[in-house]
């Protein structure tokens, strides 16, 4: 009976596995031709634009973006696994055998806590890295103007006040977390506070006590424009205080997390994102293997008693709830009414019941 039990095992999770991975890499591929033809539509006007360089730089975007859509994957990848196995009456065969619901769940649940640790270790740093490349490649596309080309809405900005004035800095995009700048506008006004000058440049990097800007063109009220190679700026600010203005907590990888919240207690600046990240990543395993509960508790019914297509619309709405769930207590978590041990482990502990609760009433009660 062991030595089936282990079969059986290493079968229902070699299954799961299957099914996961196979929604994994379809949602990806998806992901990829939407973003690939985004990105078409975008460089249409770019001459330099070629049709390796986007498809690479829609390659190297979509890791991040499949990251926040892993749960969903798990939880569809559980639903057609076991929905296989029902169907194929292989389910009727295990449970013929003296094997409960819960040992053939056992496997899967193994298999999700495994993949969320990869996922954690191996793939977030991955794609947070993936990202920084997508980032270069997008300012070597659209940074080849002094106005750096095809801009974001918001962009990102920084100010900061001299011995000489006032300058308001705007950029398209960033790299490094915020070190290097491409596709810039500055506005400069002296120390009463009055316009001087608005300055656009393609790129801009912190070194040592400056910004260093390259491509320059300067526009004064009384004077021609002027262009320039290089033009550099005096700041205060230390590439540390940079990167934790700049970076968003999902571009900076598991490992590096710790490092950043260190420096952004001794800096002063706001940690809740990067403390939410790091537990989010922590609870990532134990969040996959809730998913495989809830996927369980609504795929295990046989064919023959009917009503699978009501069960398994009712999984989807149970992820869509988790995922709105998720994203309260992130939202809550970041403006500080929530500790974010609470927002990350929450969504976690309530996926986990119900499919416990939900498979506790199905099998013994």
């Amino acid at each position: 009976m062991s030595m089936m039990t282990n079969t059986l095992g290493r079968y229902f999770a070699t299954r799961f596995v299957v099914s996961a991975l196979g929604v994994f890499a379809s949602i990806f591929v998806l992901l990829v031709l939407v973003d690939y033809i985004e990105m078409v539509r975008k460089t249409s006007g770019l001459a330099s634009a070629s049709p390796i360089a986007v498809a690479e730089t829609s390659l190297y975007r979509v890791p991040q973006l499949l990251e926040k859509m892993m749960p969903f994957c798990i939880l569809i990848g559980a639903m057609t696994c076991y929905l296989a196995l029902s169907r194929r009456l292989e389910l009727v065969v295990a449970r013929a055998a003296g094997v409960s619901a819960w040992q053939f769940i056992a496997p899967a649940l193994a298999s999700a806590i495994l993949l969320g640790i990869l996922a954690t270790v191996i793939y977030n740093p991955m794609s947070a890295n993936l990202r920084e490349l997508s980032k270069r490649m997008e300012a070597e596309l659209f940074g080849a103007a002094p106005g750096g080309g095809v801009q974001d809405a918001a962009g990102f900005w920084i100010n900061q006040v001299n011995s000489d004035g006032q300058v308001i800095i705007n950029a398209a995009r960033s790299e490094h977390q915020g070190v290097r700048l491409t596709g810039l506008t500055l506005f400069r006004f002296d120390t009463d506070y009055q316009f001087k000058e608005r300055i656009e440049a393609r790129e801009a990097t912190l070194e040592d006590g400056e910004w260093l800007f390259k491509s320059v063109r300067r526009y004064s009220l009384d004077a021609p424009p002027i262009e320039q190679d290089s033009f550099v700026l005096p700041t205060t600010l230390t590439p540390a205080q940079v990167r934790n203005s700049f970076s968003t907590p999902e571009t900076v990888s598991f490992w590096q997390l710790p490092t950043y919240i260190r420096s952004s207690e001794s800096s002063g600046f706001a940690t809740a994102g990067y403390r939410l990240q790091y537990h989010k990543l922590l609870a990532q395993p134990f969040l996959l293997a809730a998913m495989v509960m809830v996927a369980a508790s609504v795929s295990l019914r046989f064919f023959r008693f009917g009503g699978v297509q009501k069960m398994v619309l009712s999984g989807v709405g149970a992820g869509f709830l988790l995922y709105v769930l998720s994203k309260v207590t992130e939202d809550l978590s970041k403006a500080e009414l929530m500790h974010p041990i609470a927002a990350a482990w929450l969504p976690v502990l309530v996926g986990g019941l119900t499919g416990f609760l939900a498979l506790l009433y199905q099998e013994d009660g």
